[in-house]
């Protein structure tokens, strides 16, 4: 078996914010119907979470478990706990119509960090910054591509598409380049 690796080395860049890749992550795609009666107990068994609420992320230890559509969950977690809590969700969730899918190396995962990190994706997104809540996960585009963000103590996680890392890192390198604050101090 060969190692994991992170898209791109675990980049990173320090602007006005730091952006940093983070990987090799764990991340599971759980499709299903989110009023499905096992699905909940499945997700409190397998990795001691609760189902999350429409765009909101919730947090059990190192896991995470994120919201992104009415059907999808995204789930992230330790990189080498990714097969066993895969085998482990699908014979908790037995019969029922779901997939739990291994989409860990499809994926990437950066941080935007420091006081002044909603700038970094101000630029970016269309999402209000301003009126993301603590614990809210935003589906959205950054400039081109599509991505997911919440915030995080000291900053920002965002998903993207692993066939697009090298695009991300330079939006987010860019849009962090000192002199390029949105609000002057």
């Amino acid at each position: 078996m060969s190692e994991a690796v992170s898209a791109l080395g675990n980049a990173s860049f320090e602007g006005f914010a730091t952006v940093r890749e983070l990987g090799p992550m764990g991340m599971i795609t759980l499709r299903a119907k989110h009023d499905l009666p096992v699905l909940a107990k499945a997700l409190q068994k397998v990795l001691k979470a609760d189902l999350p609420e429409r765009r909101r992320i919730v947090s059990a230890g190192e896991v995470r478990v994120g919201w992104m559509s009415p059907d999808e969950l995204l789930i992230l977690l330790p990189y080498a706990e990714v097969t066993a809590r895969v085998a482990a969700l699908s014979k908790a969730l037995g019969s029922a119509h779901a997939l739990v899918t291994d989409v860990s190396d499809a994926r990437c995962l950066f941080a935007i960090e420091g006081e002044r990190a909603a700038e970094v994706l101000m630029k970016l997104s269309p999402t209000d910054l301003a009126a993301l809540e603590p614990g809210e996960l935003r589906r959205t585009r950054l400039a081109q591509v599509a991505a997911a963000f919440w915030a995080e103590e000291g900053g920002f996680r965002l998903v993207a598409f692993r066939s697009v890392a090298a695009y991300v890192m330079g939006l987010l390198a860019h849009s962090a380049q000192p002199g390029s604050e949105l609000f002057p101090a």
